[in-house]
């Protein structure tokens, strides 16, 4: 029987994410180790705002809301 393989659970509280680079830190910033993550790792991004997470539509969620989804 083979070992089970590692698990990551990487939460990043208060990154978000956004392609436009305006304004944007985290797409302007070089982050070499965080692109080789996106490229070779499996992962996936959820909502945290809106209807998605039981919101009025259009309302930004928040740290507590994040955290119960």
């Amino acid at each position: 029987m083979s070992r089970p393989k590692p698990v990551l659970l990487l939460i990043l509280d208060g990154w978000g994410h956004r392609e436009d680079p305006t304004d944007n830190a985290v797409a302007q910033a070089k982050l070499p180790n965080w692109h080789g993550l996106l490229r070779d790792c499996p992962h996936t991004l959820i909502h945290t705002s809106g209807m998605h997470v039981g919101l009025p539509d259009g309302q930004m969620g928040n740290s507590e809301v994040g955290h119960m989804n």
